[in-house]
């Protein structure tokens, strides 16, 4: 006989859910295991894993802008000086002059004779003294106005300008660049005369070494004249044999120091600068005709005395070594007997002579009167009646035909400065005259050509009117400085 146990159909449900409860639970558990071993194992992989330097990680695509190269800077052949004020010592700092034009040694001990050695006279810090007893601080009204791109443009349209006028300098400007010899010259037989005048041009527009279009033809320039006059003991000029060299000393002397001042306002500083300048003043100084004038050779026993074309040049090159600051001893006595000896020059219709009260040569007019009166307006005198005739007689009797026979550029260039700097309402009546007639003749490659449409210029010695390299150089800066005379200097109050 068979037992058989027969369970309760109820107990039998609750046996049932309670197997499969315990096998949900069991893959739950198992499944955990699982997760939190793989949690283990990344925490101790992940370290392993950064350190790879194998792996290679992507990331989403981004487009990357490369940026464009900088634009080649040109190299300057100098170092610029600390600015007033600044707490660096007061270090040698010189030029790195790493191009062709290196600068020799002084081949002796500047020795300057007439200069104040210990003696502060205080005079290059204040223009010359003028008829009412003050004197007026120039190097401010001179350079800080006209070195403004945007004040420039302003005083150009007050004068009378347009932006011809500029379009027309800065033209001028590249061909000067683009004409410069290896050496830093221009010109042939009077390379100095014709540098110092170049130089004058690119300052006149405020362009100086520190200048990023023209700077490196300005330095070029300004080299060759300290080397010139490194070699000559602070004479400038090629040939000392020749009897016109005082023109060339005096015009490159002017340049050297008004680029001396643009140093001191851009603080870079160029190699024995400041000791051929110096050198170079003194000797205009020391080399004063007892007239009061200069003459050919620097003749300083001769009876002819010299000539207002040839001092004209020495008092711009006084005045400019005035500004710069430097100490020139015996520079008001000069400058005051300089002046004497300009007003002995006037004749009775207003007009300035050359030896005399006469006109020079046969040029029929006198074509130095704009000189006379500039000479008195450097040096704080423009308001003497000598600047009144000569003024009067430049409106009366100066003409102004560049395709003419009356095309004398030598004279307007001295006019100019000095109509500019009577200013009232005598400068706009010459402006008419003569801003037209240089304008419309300069040509496409920036130099301007020949003077006088064939005929016979009525000037005496008009170099500028020769159509060699240097004729059309030596206009072409007399032009320039022409048209600068908007902004080069301030008009004199009145």
């Amino acid at each position: 006989m068979s037992l058989h146990a027969a369970l309760d159909p109820e107990v039998l449900r609750l046996l049932h859910t309670q197997k499969r409860n315990t096998t949900l639970s069991s893959l739950f558990i198992s499944i955990l295991s699982i997760v939190l071993l793989g949690v283990s194992l990344a925490f101790f992989l992940l370290p392993t894993l950064e350190t790879d330097g194998n792996l290679t990680q992507c990331y989403p695509y981004q487009k990357i802008d490369t940026p464009k190269p900088p634009k080649p800077t040109i190299p300057r052949f100098f170092t610029h000086l600390p600015p007033s004020g600044s707490n660096i010592g007061n270090a040698s700092i010189i030029a790195e002059t790493t191009n062709t034009l290196n600068l020799p040694k002084l081949e002796f001990t500047p020795q300057i004779s007439g200069l104040s050695a210990g003696e502060n006279l205080n005079e290059g810090h204040k223009g010359f003294q003028s008829d009412n007893g003050d004197f007026t601080d120039i190097r401010k009204t001179e350079h800080a106005q006209r070195c403004s791109k945007q004040d420039r443009l302003s005083r150009l349209r007050a004068g009378g300008g347009n932006i011809q006028t500029e379009d027309a300098v800065i033209k001028a400007l590249h061909w000067l660049e683009k004409t410069q010899s290896p050496d830093g010259s221009w010109g042939d037989k009077h390379k100095v005369a014709m540098t110092g005048l170049a130089l004058l041009a690119y300052l006149g527009h405020c362009e100086d070494p520190s200048s990023e279009e023209f700077g490196e033809s300005c330095l070029q320039g300004i080299v060759y004249l300290i080397n010139t006059g490194s070699k000559n003991n602070g004479r400038l000029a090629t040939d000392l044999k020749d009897n016109h060299w005082p023109y060339e000393h005096a015009i490159a002397t002017y340049a050297l120091a008004e680029a001396y001042s643009f140093s001191k306002r851009s603080h870079y500083q160029i190699p024995q600068h400041q000791e051929i300048l110096q050198l170079a003043g003194e000797w205009i100084i020391s080399h004063q005709h007892p007239s009061g004038g200069w003459d050919y050779a620097y003749d300083t026993q001769g009876s002819r005395g010299g000539d207002l074309s040839i001092a004209a040049w020495h008092i711009q090159a006084l005045k400019a070594c005035h500004v710069t600051g430097l100490n020139f001893k015996g520079i008001k006595k000069t400058a005051h007997a300089a002046l004497d000896y300009v007003g002995k020059r006037q004749a009775k219709n207003g007009g300035f002579g050359y030896t005399g009260t006469a006109a020079v040569g046969s040029a029929g007019h006198h074509s130095l009167t704009g000189a006379g009166i500039l000479a008195y307006q450097m040096w704080g005198k423009g308001s003497r009646s000598e600047v009144r005739k000569g003024a009067n007689y430049i409106l009366s009797e100066a003409k102004l035909d560049y395709n003419g026979a009356d095309c004398d550029l030598y004279a307007h260039y001295y006019h100019s400065q000095a109509m500019m700097q009577r200013g009232g309402d005598q400068w706009p009546q010459y402006n008419q005259m003569f801003s037209d007639q240089i304008l419309l003749n300069q040509g496409n490659n920036g130099a301007w050509k020949k003077p006088g449409g064939g005929k016979k210029i009525n000037a005496a010695g008009a170099l500028y009117a020769n159509n060699t390299p240097e004729g059309i150089h030596y206009r072409t800066c007399l032009c320039t400085l022409m048209l600068e005379v908007y902004y080069r200097y301030l008009p004199a109050t009145h």
